[in-house]
């Protein structure tokens, strides 16, 4: 039958300033901040600019954002 694609088989790429959710290295290139500090920031305890998917730590990219522009130093 070949390789049918379906209207729910559709790959989307959503721009990363569009997305709810970056992984580390999606908040890395995003914000231009390292891993190693955003793991930092992200490893603080009670954050609400986690979020974890299964064993996954993503950013809420708009918390990271409001965290970003209240921030004096990181």
């Amino acid at each position: 039958m070949g390789n049918k694609r379906g209207p729910y088989n559709k790959t989307r790429e959503v721009p990363i300033w569009e997305r709810a959710l970056l992984t580390m290295d999606e908040a890395s290139d995003y914000t231009g901040i390292g891993v190693n500090r955003l793991r930092l920031i992200a490893s603080k305890p009670h954050s609400d600019l986690i979020l974890w998917v299964g064993s996954k730590k993503m950013f809420k990219r708009k918390k990271l954002d409001e965290y970003l522009e209240n921030a004096t130093s990181i």
